[in-house]
């Protein structure tokens, strides 16, 4: 008896509640043209060259790829680090090597012969030289990612193309053949 008096309770109450749906409103259903072509901008890569061109790193910012922006000055950065510490100790061996030419033994060099400063110059020489390379290369190299990537940006990728691996027996020896199938669905 004590369960029945909540439970019945609850289903007079549900009962005369009046429940209201949402107004009907009509609706009309359009097809979406998935055969529009999306408006591409041919001077999109050029502007991303051109930006990254001026302040490295700016063309990535224009493409959104934010990320890529740290990657960028750590690379130039890192490689102008070493090209300024390799030319200071070029300079030091060079004068270090001057002074000994003039008769002068006063230098933090001491421990060294000549031969030993020569060397110390072509070395450090070369590291330099090799560092100003990298420099440039590194800002080329930021200049062609972003001019590459604000062309692939423009690029159609769509799930009517696909690409699947796919393994299939061969038909003599019976042994799997791996291939790579792209199919694109009209």
């Amino acid at each position: 008896m004590n369960k029945i008096v909540p439970i019945s309770l609850l289903f007079f109450l549900m009962g005369t509640v009046s429940v209201f749906a949402q107004v009907k409103t009509e609706t009309v259903l359009a097809v979406k043209d998935t055969s529009k072509l999306q408006e591409i901008d041919p001077l999109t890569p050029a502007k991303a060259a051109f930006y990254s061109a001026i302040l490295p790193g700016l063309g990535q910012a224009y493409n959104k790829k934010y990320w890529k922006i740290p990657l960028v000055y750590g690379a130039i950065g890192t490689s102008l680090y070493f090209y300024i510490d390799n030319n200071k100790k070029y300079h030091d061996y060079r004068d270090a090597y001057k002074r000994r030419l003039e008769g002068y033994n006063d230098d933090n060099y001491q421990f060294l012969d000549e031969s030993r400063l020569v060397a110390g110059q072509k070395f450090y020489q070369r590291n330099r030289d090799l560092s100003a390379l990298f420099v440039v290369a590194f800002y080329a190299l930021n200049i062609i990612d972003a001019n590459v990537d604000a062309a692939l940006i423009q690029f159609n990728v769509n799930e009517r193309l696909s690409m699947r691996p796919e393994v299939y027996p061969n038909d003599i020896t019976f042994r799997p053949n791996v291939g790579l199938t792209f199919n694109y669905h009209f």
